[in-house]
């Protein structure tokens, strides 16, 4: 397959048991592959470097910060972008259609969406409503941008409609459970922040107007702000693992399955729950009145840096 014209974007830290296989599973179609790092420790600059890809240093502050910036100082000069993480893999059937149909695109064509399938302790997780997880993930050059959120980030595009791309697109991270856990945790910090945000209006996210995206993440995001973080402590994440256990046919991904489901489906969700009533709970008793006094408690509190437009550096 002849390289397309796609430059691609993988962000790194200590990614070293990831990074060769990301970028062996595009080298077949990427013009170039840029990784951007934020101070890894381990030897995947030199890994990444090894295989090909242009390297990149910047500050960590969150994914849409630090993607975007390389959208800005990445030096791209071809006509389409695809973000990838370190643990994810574009699989050879979709890469071969990518080769073969990207330069078919019509012009209103903006962003392609791949669906991703998940795999969990050696397994597809194919139930509970995991797969398909429709992704926009390559876009044209200029028309993209990553949302400023601190968690559950979308790419939006403009100009044009968005499609769908059938083929094998999978993450699968190779590390332990304890890895999967730390990882969540993190996460679920992030998420607090930005229901705190939505709940408080602090002025830490935003969407680019008239921006398209994967109608399902549209749909996720809209029951998710107006049913589900409205919902009283721990309601939310047990309806939502039997939801996907039962209703989903999670049970047919069998332990691995239940592992999973159990710890992202409700173990996750009810950490975010607790995150939030905590840090609220800080925020009350400080007696903050301003958006301005709560994302500086909330900083100190999580140790993330939350700034809005206005504040001083």
């Amino acid at each position: 397959m002849a390289s397309a014209d796609i430059t691609v974007i993988i962000l790194t830290h200590n990614e070293a048991l990831h990074i060769e296989r990301a970028i062996a599973s595009v080298r077949s179609i990427a013009a170039r592959v840029l990784v951007v790092d934020s101070g890894s420790t381990d030897d995947t600059i030199e890994r990444a470097r090894r295989a090909g890809g242009d390297i990149l240093h910047n500050d960590w502050v969150n994914h849409a910060t630090q993607f975007n910036w390389a959208l800005d100082h990445g030096d791209i000069r071809t006509g389409w972008v695809m973000r990838l993480d370190a643990d994810e893999v574009i699989e050879p059937d979709l890469a071969a259609r990518i080769a073969a149909e990207l330069p078919l695109q019509p012009a209103d064509v903006a962003g392609i969406s791949f669906a991703r399938k998940h795999i969990f302790m050696g397994r597809w997780i194919r139930y509970g409503g995991r797969y398909p997880l429709m992704l926009l993930r390559l876009w044209r050059a200029g028309q993209g941008r990553v949302e400023n959120r601190w968690m559950d980030e979308h790419v939006a595009v403009g100009g044009g409609r968005v499609i769908t791309m059938p083929g094998g697109f999978a993450d699968h991270n190779l590390h332990d459970l304890s890895a999967f856990i730390a990882k969540h945790n993190g996460y679920a910090t992030l998420e607090a922040i930005d229901r705190l945000d939505e709940r408080y209006a602090l002025g830490l996210s935003d969407t680019p107007e008239a921006a398209a995206m994967p109608q399902q993440a549209g749909l996720k995001r809209w029951l998710k702000q107006r049913v589900y973080n409205r919902l009283p402590l721990g309601v939310g994440p047990l309806a939502y693992f039997l939801y996907r256990m039962i209703f989903r046919l999670g049970f047919l991904d069998g332990r691995a399955g239940l592992i999973y489901h159990a710890l992202q489906g409700f173990w996750y969700r009810f950490l975010v729950d607790a995150k939030v009533l905590e840090l609220e709970g800080e925020l009350g008793k400080a007696g903050c009145q301003t958006a301005a006094e709560r994302r500086a408690l909330l900083s100190a509190l999580t140790g993330h840096k939350l700034t809005a437009p206005g504040d001083e550096a």
